[in-house]
């Protein structure tokens, strides 16, 4: 199962809509006849991957799987019948499928014979699909909610220049985030403002080929000048205020990890309806004491109603040639 999960987190997998699966067959001596894993959309599963690897020699043996093999006709077939067919004996899975279009594979598997166990590693397999597993539990996307800031709370400074709060070894591992993700989301304000690309880019500035969505929330008429429009990814424009409103139209788009990179509005807007998942902070070693806020005015006025966010990692991006050296603080709510 360990060399499964390895598989399923091979690099350069697109994110989304589908999770990361990797499959291992194995002999009945116990050795490895063949392994696969999933690509992304329209590809094919882990399971029909390491099928393919494992050839005549995979009847008889056992499938370990990360996931429970999808009962789903889609774009591919049920991974569930295509183990049934090939003659697998035995299928060991780690983390249980209960999305509504693919859940059901142990019974087809049972059905036909097959010897069906789960739960090994389950919690491996779900921090590996950690949004995949909240979107599809909650029905709605994982939002995650980046920003930067001073010691003293200030995204930017009294005359608006915010250039840079964040060093660059900062903004290198926020692009490493933002290809996590699946959507790209500011507001209006933040485009005609700001005029940000919202691409994930490589060392030397460059675009990667696998882009998420862009995402600009607000009503308000933009220039079709701003770099958001440009062709380096596919842009959404959705004329609301609703944080609901938002995900909702997402998730119905099959989107499930929003990297949230708006203003203090924004995000206090999502705060305030309870929908900030995860907080990602840039801290850098430097005062302003005056200019603007990280977040808007959250409406709290006393230190009893504060949002507590618990902490889950702490992480020194060490700074080069002079460089400021920025704190990542990582905060999870579920």
């Amino acid at each position: 199962m360990r060399r499964a999960l390895e598989l399923a987190a091979t690099p350069g997998v697109p994110a989304g809509p589908n999770p990361r699966v990797g499959c291992v067959i194995l002999g009945a001596d116990g050795a490895a006849l063949g392994e696969g894993f999933h690509r992304g959309t329209g590809t094919a599963h882990a399971e029909v991957d390491a099928l393919r690897s494992a050839g005549e020699d995979a009847r008889g043996a056992t499938a370990v799987v990360t996931l429970e093999p999808c009962n789903h006709t889609g774009r591919t077939g049920p991974c569930a019948r295509a183990l049934v067919d090939a003659g697998i004996r035995r299928v060991v899975f780690a983390q249980g499928d209960t999305s509504p279009v693919a859940a059901g594979g142990t019974a087809t598997l049972r059905a036909a014979g097959v010897e069906v166990e789960s739960g090994l590693m389950a919690e491996e397999a779900r921090a590996l699909n950690r949004a995949w597993t909240f979107a599809v539990e909650h029905g709605r996307p994982y939002v995650t909610w980046k920003f930067a800031t001073t010691l003293d709370g200030r995204s930017a400074a009294a005359d608006g220049t915010s250039r840079w709060v964040s060093s660059r070894a900062a903004r290198r591992d926020t692009h490493r985030l933002r290809g996590e993700c699946d959507v790209m989301l500011v507001g209006s304000n933040t485009v005609a403002v700001d005029d940000p690309e919202l691409t994930v880019r490589d060392e030397v500035d460059e675009p990667l080929p696998h882009q998420p969505l862009r995402v600009v929330v607000g009503e308000r008429d933009l220039p079709t000048d701003r770099r958001v429009f440009n062709d380096r990814a596919e842009t959404l424009q959705l004329r609301t205020h609703d944080p609901r409103e938002v995900l909702d139209e997402l998730f119905a788009r099959g989107r499930q990890h929003v990297f949230l990179e708006g203003g203090p509005t924004l995000a206090a807007a999502f705060l305030a309806a309870d929908l900030v998942d995860e907080v990602v902070a840039y801290v850098a070693p430097m005062l302003l004491g005056a200019g603007r806020a990280a977040v808007a005015d959250l409406g709290i006025t006393t230190i009893a109603d504060a949002v507590h966010l618990p902490v889950a990692d702490v992480h020194v991006l060490q700074g080069h040639d002079g460089e400021d050296t920025n704190v990542r603080v990582t905060m999870r709510r579920s």
